[in-house]
């Protein structure tokens, strides 16, 4: 696993070790083999897969946050080189081995699709063309080497993880508490959310099910918008949500991030992963907030 320190890595790790599982950890400093690390580092184009022995699966989904500073040319060379060739080394090292995994599940995002407004987008609809929509198509293009090479691969394109661990439920908390809670911006624009606890329920689905590949959406199957996802946190913590925050100064603290990432509307079905079988223990969001801040 690559990603395995994140929040979503390392959550699945304990999963799969509390089932007797192994989790074999991709890490970018020097590896501790006797604990199951190896070698994988993009930034030197470095990874040494040396005696991994045999993988039930490789789950992939390591990458720079796209939210952590302002984007310029230079930070966005770096979201790109952590996820497109980190990837495409990664599989080029998966090919080497003498026994190929059966499956790669590979991270990507419903950033894919771009900004929609209220429409219902499916993993077939159209992408979009701005740079996190873009970053994303080739994310997953870099992945297409390892099918060719006779590994099932599945795509999963992400919503909003929800989690009071981390995350950018994480964030919004605090000022939530406070009363200071609000509408970003219209509070017209779709959000796409899924659990912590489902997503990794979800991984565990893609690699147990051999008829799921290419991309899915991962994300629950009733999305918000974000007043009524503003309002719906508030009313689980028992605080008003009355000071919503204008575009414009969204825009001024956090530049083009805020356009693509806090006040796009991006309205997703799940329909790959519902007609696969699965199901999801938080349909509702009211119901995913209780389950999160409950634990």
């Amino acid at each position: 696993m690559s990603g395995s320190s994140g929040l979503v890595g390392s959550a699945f790790c304990k999963a799969l070790e509390s089932q007797g599982g192994e989790a074999l950890r991709l890490v970018r400093r020097s590896p501790n083999r006797e604990a199951g690390e190896f070698l994988w580092n993009p930034a030197t184009k470095e990874c040494d897969l040396t005696g991994i022995g045999r993988l039930d699966g490789v789950i992939h989904l390591a990458g720079k946050s796209v939210a952590d500073h302002r984007w310029n040319d230079a930070n966005k060379k770096e979201l790109r080189d952590s996820r497109i060739l980190g990837s495409e080394i990664l599989v080029d090292e998966l090919l080497k081995l003498e026994e190929k995994p059966k499956v790669l599940i590979s991270a990507s995002a419903v950033g894919i699709y771009g900004n929609r407004g209220d429409e219902l987008l499916e993993e077939g609809s159209s992408k979009g063309d701005d740079f996190l929509s873009v970053l994303c198509q080739d994310w997953e293009k870099a992945t297409h080497k390892a099918k060719e090479g006779g590994i099932r691969v599945a795509n999963a394109r992400i919503g909003l993880v929800l989690s009071k661990s981390g995350g950018a439920l994480k964030k919004m908390l605090l000022p939530f508490k406070f009363g200071l809670g609000g509408r970003l911006g219209s509070g017209k624009q779709w959000m796409s959310w899924i659990t912590l606890d489902d997503l990794v329920r979800v991984l565990f689905f893609a690699l147990e099910t051999e008829t799921l590949e290419g991309p899915f959406n991962a994300v629950a199957p009733n999305p918000r918008t974000n007043l009524q996802f503003t309002k719906d946190l508030g009313r689980v913590l028992g605080r008003p949500t009355i000071f919503p925050v204008p575009a414009f100064m969204l825009r001024l603290i956090f530049g083009e991030i805020a356009d693509w990432l806090l006040l796009v509307s991006q309205r997703v079905d799940s329909k790959v992963l519902r007609e696969s079988g699965f199901t999801f223990d938080s349909v509702e969001l009211e119901d995913g907030f209780r389950k999160v801040l409950a634990k």
